[in-house]
């Protein structure tokens, strides 16, 4: 079975936790990064991470709900697209 990847994107004003809170929601899913980029721009989180499941039972409906509930608790904009869309939604 390939693995089902996607690209998670976090955005929004700096403060302590953001990435514990995020990866602790991927870990209950057992969600894996293989890739990852984070930079702070003046008080602005910004966060790209490329992951992939290999649970065929894998509930994307229920991980994207926690994920966008994660995000709201920390005030951050989160969004799971899939990898092949999200390359298609940003071809030049």
């Amino acid at each position: 079975m390939r693995p089902n990847r996607f690209i998670i994107t976090v955005i929004g004003v700096d403060q302590v936790g953001i990435v514990a809170n995020i990866t602790r929601i991927m870990a209950d899913f057992s969600v894996n990064i293989v890739d990852i980029s984070q930079t702070i721009m003046e008080d602005l989180f910004t966060m790209i991470m490329l992951v992939e499941i290999n649970d065929e039972r894998f509930n994307l409906s229920a991980f994207q709900q926690a994920m966008t509930n994660g995000g709201e608790v920390m005030g951050v904009e989160v969004t799971v697209h899939q990898e092949d869309a999200f390359r298609f939604m940003h071809r030049i």
